[in-house]
This record gives structure tokens, C-alpha cells and sequence, in this order.
């Protein structure tokens, strides 16, 4: 936070006020010790979040239980009671150095909650758990409020067709200088001198 404008810092401040007002609290479950219950809870939370949008989950109950039973020291759930019943879920990936959030879902609307799920409690495991970087994934200039600075990704393409593939190189020839000038851009919710020794207002 003491990274962050005095704006943004009071922003999400005030956000898990209201949060922990409407007795909503969170649990980071690890993967070693995870229940099948949490993995249900995380799966309803999930697929009926794909529902409200009208649209299929992209990852079935198959797929969870197997990387559940071969890599349970890779994965995180963060899970949000309220008033002591689960009402939300995000699924991480970690290794050594880095905390991935990748799926989220709810169950019920509260203010506020998807951005503390999905981003301000993996920053916050990632920090207490010793982790160098949390990834919020791909895409969305709101997680610029949340913390996270924007980074270059990349992925990899093969077109068949030669004009295709050329006119394709030409566009992705500007757009990457573009792209370049616009992340210089999206530095806004950050300071651009060092924070202060003294507690941040």
C-alpha cells in the first residue's frame, strides 16, 4: 500500500472495512490440507458464476480432482465466509517464487468482495508466505487500483496462410510500440517517489 497513491491507498482501505462489516472474512487453504468440501464449495462458486453469465465453465470437476490429487502442494484456496458460512472461492497455482490466481467464484454479491478474493488476499498470502511476485493474470486495467503493475505477456501463434501471417507481423509490429508507450502509461495508482518512512495516511 505505502507504494500507492493516498487515493487508492483510502479506497481499498475503506473496501475491507466494509467488507469485515458485513462480517464477510477470508481463510487461505492449502492445497495439502484441503477438504472435499472446500473443493465443492470452490466448484459451486465457480460454475455458478459462469452461469449468471450465461456461459459453461471451462474446467469440469474432473480436471480439479486430478491436479488436486497430483500436485496438492502447488494449489491455494482463498476461501470468504460470511457470518461464518462460505459464500465465495478463488483457485491459486504456487511455486517457490510466485502465487497465480486463476479462478474465482461466488455465490453471493457484496461489495468489494471480488477484488479482495481474487486480488488483495493472494497479494496478501504471497507477502506472509515469502512469494516474490503474484500474478492476477492476463488483462484488465481495474487491477491497476488493486496493486498490480502491468507486465508484457506473451503467446505464441502458428498461421498458415503467408499474407495472413504477414499482414499479422506488420500490425503486431505497431501495436507492440503502442502497447510499450501505454504501459508507460499505467503507472497512476503508484507513487513516483519513494514512500515516505512514516506510516502512509
Amino acid at each position: 500500500l505505502a507504494a500507492m497513491t493516498h487515493d487508492k491507498r483510502k479506497k481499498i482501505r475503506q473496501e475491507r472495512k466494509k467488507l469485515a462489516a458485513a462480517g464477510v472474512s477470508f481463510r487461505w487453504v492449502e492445497g495439502t490440507e484441503s477438504t472435499d468440501a472446500d473443493w465443492d464449495h470452490f466448484y459451486r462458486c465457480y460454475a455458478d458464476t459462469y452461469a449468471r453469465h450465461r456461459s459453461d465453465p471451462h474446467l469440469n470437476p474432473a480436471f480439479f480432482a486430478a491436479i488436486r490429487t497430483s500436485m496438492p502442494e502447488n494449489l491455494v484456496l482463498i476461501i470468504a465466509d460470511k457470518d461464518g458460512e462460505p459464500i465465495a472461492c478463488s483457485f491459486c497455482i504456487k511455486d517457490s517464487q510466485r502465487l497465480y490466481g486463476r479462478h474465482w467464484g461466488t455465490l453471493e454479491y457484496v461489495p468489494g468482495l471480488h477484488f479482495e478474493t481474487c486480488y488483495q488476499q493472494g497479494i496478501e498470502y504471497a507477502i506472509a508466505k515469502g512469494l516474490q511476485v503474484f500474478e492476477g493474470g492476463a488483462q484488465g486495467e481495474h487491477k491497476l487500483a488493486r496493486g498490480l503493475v502491468p507486465t508484457a505477456t506473451h503467446s505464441w501463434h502458428w498461421l498458415e496462410n503467408a499474407e495472413f501471417r504477414d499482414a499479422v507481423d506488420h500490425f503486431l509490429a505497431r501495436e507492440t510500440d503502442a502497447i510499450s508507450h501505454y504501459m508507460d502509461e499505467l503507472d497512476a495508482p503508484f507513487r513516483h517517489e519513494p514512500p515516505p518512512s512514516a506510516k502512509p495516511a
